[in-house]
């Protein structure tokens, strides 16, 4: 074998079995109660921690090409192997040129090759611009070079990328559909957060908190039912990126129990922050599209991800330059960028928040991080599986290890995070990529190399089932009930 991992513990369903796993040429290729007899180059000892299917990062923007004065897909990848990430998925709009075509594509590919420490697939693109200008075609040449989805805005990202209007959205969904590709929205409704976010400023409101009044739930709620009725009408599969709101997440419960094909993802920062707190205290660095919500919707949003409502987990890793686009001279709460780093701390957060302190079971745990996300893009079994066969991705966690998320101590070039100083136990260990230790926290941190992570093309189209387990619902209900009278004693005082 080329590699040996003795005494680790992995996940069977709900319980934690040990084994010893063998690895060969990038391969899982058995599981033994004993390794006696068996030689490998290379035997590392787990010492009884978990072992998961490496953990997948759906949603990030690493910037690059283009604008790396704010994050290169090197330091991005680093970052990702820190947190415990063995592939992401990164968005077609925040890099020059954005994916929208096949042109583009390559573009963009064709720098970042010798550059990733980690897997990585990409997201294509179709903008407001394609319908107009007749050129939804451009679909096709993305999908040959293994895209894994389309990405839709309903406000605007970077001035390459246009948004769509609601007719525009509608032709591109009954475009995409019949290719059983995912569509992710960025569901906001444009003309209430532009409005309100005027008529605030009007009011003379600069305080954190009003980015996210003016970009009020309501503005994701009625993006979500439209978004939910387009995919009605022309049997499209969509996903709702980012989902923020416990409305959103009641309409895509809804929707999924009437056999629509939707899915949906949270952040971890939708699961552990609220916009009161978070940006009264950090104003601009807790800015970010959807805005935080209130700590009700952080309670819905973990019930979602337990029950099955919410598929899986991302981060939206979208970083920017302090002086120049978060903290410069003359930013305010209106005008920075929106945008958070996350990639770091998603790992982090679902193991001491969720797994340990039971609001996820291991199964389910294994499901967000992982395996959900691997089917949902087609890059299933490779990846999110531990298989025989599959690529020898593994998460390695010590469930006991605490540890501070500390904004300065980290690989990726953002040097912010509104989760700065939270105290967590269990952290990812070692990072395995294809076999090749990435990452490991107690032996130099980083210890691959910029150019072992590989281009990883969609595999097949692959869909989620739609699974709701309302029996855990149901036995959080009291709980929420309970949460919901003390919030509001809280209000009343």
């Amino acid at each position: 074998m080329d590699l040996i991992l003795k005494n680790a513990l992995i996940p069977q369903g709900d319980r934690k079995v040990q084994t010893n796993i063998l690895v060969d040429n990038g391969k899982i290729t058995g599981y033994t109660n004993s390794v006696d007899g068996l030689y490998a180059d290379e035997i590392l000892d787990m010492k009884g921690n978990l072992v998961v299917p490496g953990c997948i990062d759906p949603h990030t923007h690493f910037m690059d090409p283009g604008f790396t004065h704010r994050e290169t897909f090197t330091t991005g990848s680093r970052s990702a192997a820190a947190g415990g990430v063995t592939t992401h998925i990164d968005m077609p709009c925040c890099s020059k040129p954005s994916v929208r075509d096949g042109d583009s594509f390559h573009k963009k590919i064709t720098p970042l090759k010798g550059q990733a420490y980690i897997d990585y697939c990409f997201w294509g693109g179709m903008t407001g611009e394609d319908v107009r200008n007749g050129w939804l075609n451009n679909i096709y040449p993305q999908i040959e070079e293994g895209v894994v989805a389309f990405k839709v805005y309903m406000t605007p990202s970077v001035p390459t990328f246009p948004k769509v209007t609601d007719a525009e959205m509608l032709e591109i969904f009954s475009h995409i559909a019949p290719t059983g590709m995912p569509i992710g929205v960025h569901a906001e409704n444009y003309d209430i957060c532009t409005f309100y976010s005027e008529k605030l400023k009007k009011e003379g409101r600069m305080d954190g908190p009003a980015w996210a009044e003016a970009r009020m739930p309501l503005a994701e709620k009625v993006a979500i039912q439209l978004i939910l009725s387009y995919a009605e009408a022309t049997d499209a599969r969509v996903h709702v990126v980012h989902m923020s709101t416990k409305e959103g997440v009641e309409l895509v419960r809804d929707a999924k129990k009437r056999g629509v094909k939707v899915t949906a993802e949270t952040c971890p920062h939708y699961l552990m922050l609220n916009a009161q707190d978070s940006m009264t205290e950090r104003g601009t660095f807790a800015k970010i599209a959807p805005p935080l919500r209130e700590r009700m919707d952080n309670i819905v949003h973990w019930q979602a991800l337990a029950d099955g409502t919410i598929d899986f987990v991302g981060t939206d890793h979208a970083p920017y330059e302090i002086e120049t686009e978060k903290d410069a001279p003359d930013s305010d709460i209106w005008n920075s960028f929106p945008g958070i780093p996350g990639v770091e701390t998603m790992v982090p957060i679902l193991v001491s928040e969720g797994l340990n302190k039971g609001r996820l079971s291991l199964s389910r745990f294994v499901d967000v991080t992982s395996r959900n996300a691997a089917i949902h893009y087609g890059i299933y079994p490779k990846k999110g599986s531990m298989e025989l066969g599959a690529d020898a991705d593994f998460t390695v966690i010590d469930l006991d290890r605490e540890y501070m998320i500390d904004e300065k101590q980290t690989e990726s070039m953002a040097k912010y995070n509104p989760l700065h100083g939270l105290h967590l136990k269990g952290k990812p260990i070692q990072t395995i990529v294809r076999g090749k230790v990435v990452y490991d926290e107690d032996n130099g941190g980083i210890v691959g190399e910029a150019g072992f992570g590989e281009y990883v093309k969609r595999q097949s189209i692959q869909r989620l089932d739609r699974e709701i387990k309302y029996e855990v619902y149901e036995e959080k209900a009291k709980e929420l009930e309970s949460t919901k009278r003390i919030e509001h004693a809280l209000v009343q005082k």
